[in-house]
């Protein structure tokens, strides 16, 4: 049995030698890179915080001493030493541990985070509730430089610089990335501290040997020492921090634990807030990681423990994005792109590598990200926002009043839409089209399959006054369902039979509900499948075709409160039209990490469950009934 398997507990840390704890974290890194390999997950993060990680749990008492992460994502570590490894077999799948910080799973997580940018209000908060009630607790903030980026971060800290009673601890886990390398006028700043030895190697310097002059060498050197700040706002900038009213402590190799440890057990002491920033490297450890250029095994898939090679997979909706781009790009000079620093992970790098000029990483800064498109809108460009659906709801207030209110042609595309399961609530993008409602003059699309992404990006850039928004899930798209008929806007997938059934497929729903299609034929019931492309506004056509049906259906991998579904329902009896209504959708609650597939069955959104559905209710209509839920109304 390893080192890793006695800990229960963080406290088992302190009865470790130094040998031991080396030996530790040994142990982990080569655990995370076994388990990772099978099960995919955010590796690279992971290995950077090992031994800040141990060393935050030898010098602070968690859980009485609070631990916020930021992002969750690297707080793996943090689980294997408070007593997780048992579910790390099954790493971000249904019965095993989640990928970011749970409450559920711990006393030791205080805070599910897993969007970025927010652990130091977080922290803020707690640590002046800790003061109101005269608790004498900790509470310690990990913040990557690639979470500072975020406008969140420095609200915050302009609000703990003032707080000089809060017990707060601040650790800048520095390692020059977020997915890739951090950028920014921040960034630029950290890496002039993060590269110059300069200070630190003066400074100790001018000690050793002014000490060893007998009598008047200690004197001499108290009096250069009251010159530091000095001499660090000169080699450093450091000053970033301290101009804030922030104390200041490094910065220390993050992969020296015993040094982390000296400079958090300082930090500990001070009676107020304080920054301690700790250099580390993404990846540190395990070779394939630290020579990945793209993004250090950000969140592979799983891997070769070996080389370090994924394992293949076929091209995923996020591919066919990235070429339409660079197409668009081609034709278009005016059009341009803009990443909250998710250049690889959104697919905009090819467009990046193609036009540079023309493509934008603002930082994890969705909101900035958002308005300055309206800007670029406004100079005469039509810029292209490429986000996690998940991501954009914290930039709703600017594309609302920023975007809509002045009628611009931004076109922002949303990828990982719906259930993406593996990274659990936070993640999956379930309520963009929801929100999206509600903003006048929005125009909305859900492709179905590749070559509806292709067409239907290059429609929403066409459109100059207002926004547009394309939407498209996790993983491979599947096979191309082609058209029998179009009517109005609307794709007509399946047409069979007399007119029972109108199922209102919206996006990656669509093969679903041709699937259910094929069922209900087999039970001799009629049905017309349709894929409105633009589900925001409601096609009229639409209207027309629930009109000549017997029973409409939607379907759709959003929740079911505010969404296409119930939006379609309003417009149906504006419209005057009552045909009897049933909403399939993702309901209002937070979905557990699990697979897709799995979380899609639990909600019932699967071929059988949705055919069984259709049926029970066409029985209760043939049989003069109208079942619960079907006839619905505003």
């Amino acid at each position: 049995m390893g080192l890793l398997d006695s800990i229960t507990s963080p406290r088992d840390l302190r009865d470790l030698s130094d040998a031991q704890l080396d030996e530790l974290a040994s142990e982990i890194r080569d655990f995370l890179i076994a388990t990772c390999a099978r099960t995919g997950g955010h590796i690279g993060p992971n290995l950077g915080v090992v031994e800040l990680t141990m060393a935050l749990h030898r010098v602070f008492d968690s859980p009485r001493d609070r631990i916020v992460f930021d992002t969750g994502h690297q707080a793996y570590v943090h689980k294997l030493l408070t007593g997780r490894k048992a579910g790390f077999e099954k790493l971000r799948q249904e019965g095993g541990v989640s990928g970011y910080p749970s409450q559920a799973e711990s006393d030791h997580d205080i805070v599910e985070n897993s969007h970025a940018s927010t652990a130091l209000s977080y922290a803020d908060g707690l640590a002046k509730a800790y003061t109101i009630r005269g608790e004498d607790r900790h509470v310690v903030a990990v913040i990557g430089d690639g979470a500072l980026t975020g406008g969140m971060a420095w609200e915050a800290l302009n609000n703990i610089a003032v707080a000089d009673r809060s017990k707060l601890v601040i650790v800048v886990n520095d390692n020059g990335r977020s997915y890739t390398p951090t950028i920014g006028g921040l960034a630029n700043a950290l890496t002039r501290l993060r590269t110059n030895p300069r200070y630190e190697h003066v400074l100790d310097l001018v000690k050793r040997r002014l000490n060893a002059v007998p009598g008047v060498g200690p004197a001499t050197y108290d009096a250069l020492h009251a010159m530091k700040k000095g001499v660090k706002d000169a080699l450093a900038p450091q000053g970033l921090f301290e101009d804030l009213g922030l104390k200041y402590v490094g910065p220390v190799d993050g992969h020296d634990r015993a040094a982390l440890e000296q400079m958090l057990a300082q930090a500990k002491r001070f009676d107020g807030p304080v920054i301690v920033h700790a250099i580390t490297r993404k990846g540190y450890g395990y070779d394939p990681a630290e020579r990945h250029e793209a993004d250090q095994f950000h969140g592979p898939g799983p891997f070769d423990v070996q080389t370090g090679a994924e394992k293949p997979k076929g091209r995923i909706w996020t591919d066919h994005f990235s070429d339409t781009m660079v197409e668009i790009g081609q034709r278009r000079p005016d059009v341009v792109a803009i990443t909250a620093a998710m250049m690889h992970p959104v697919g905009l790098d090819a467009f990046q590598a193609r036009f540079p000029e023309r493509t934008f990483d603002v930082g994890i800064a969705e909101q900035h990200a958002t308005t300055s498109a309206a800007g670029l809108a406004l100079g005469g460009l039509h810029p292209v926002f490429a986000v996690y659906a998940t991501f954009l709801n914290r930039a709703f207030d600017q594309v609302l009043m920023d975007v809509a209110l002045h009628r611009l042609g931004v076109t922002f595309v949303l990828d990982r839409s719906g259930v993406t399961g593996d990274d659990g609530a936070s993640h999956n993008g379930m309520w963009d089209m929801s929100i999206l409602q509600v903003v006048p003059g929005l125009r909305l699309a859900a492709p179905r399959d590749a070559t509806r992404l292709h067409e239907l990006v290059n429609e929403a850039v066409e459109v100059d006054d207002a926004p547009t928004v394309v939407r498209f899930p996790k993983g491979p798209p599947p096979a191309d369902v082609d058209a029998v008929d179009r009517v109005g806007g609307v794709d007509v997938l399946v047409r069979n039979g007399t007119k029972d059934v109108l199922v209102v497929a919206v996006g990656s729903m669509a093969t679903t509900a041709v699937d259910v299609a094929a069922r209900l034929v087999a039970q001799g019931i009629g049905v017309t499948v349709v894929d409105p492309r633009w589900v925001k506004p409601v096609d009229p056509a639409v209207v027309s075709l629930a009109r000549e049906h017997r029973l409409v259906v939607s379907i759709e991998d959003n929740g079911e409160t505010g969404g296409c579904g119930a939006v379609l329902l309003q417009t149906l009896n504006a419209a005057g039209v009552h045909t009897p209504f049933r909403l399939h959708g993702i309901p209002q609650e937070f979905l557990g990490h699990a697979k897709r597939d799995a979380i899609l069955e639990r909600i019932g959104l699967t071929p059988q469950a949705l055919a069984l559905g259709i049926v029970e209710d066409m029985t209760s209509l043939a049989d003069g009934r109208s079942p619960i839920d079907v006839e619905q109304t505003t």
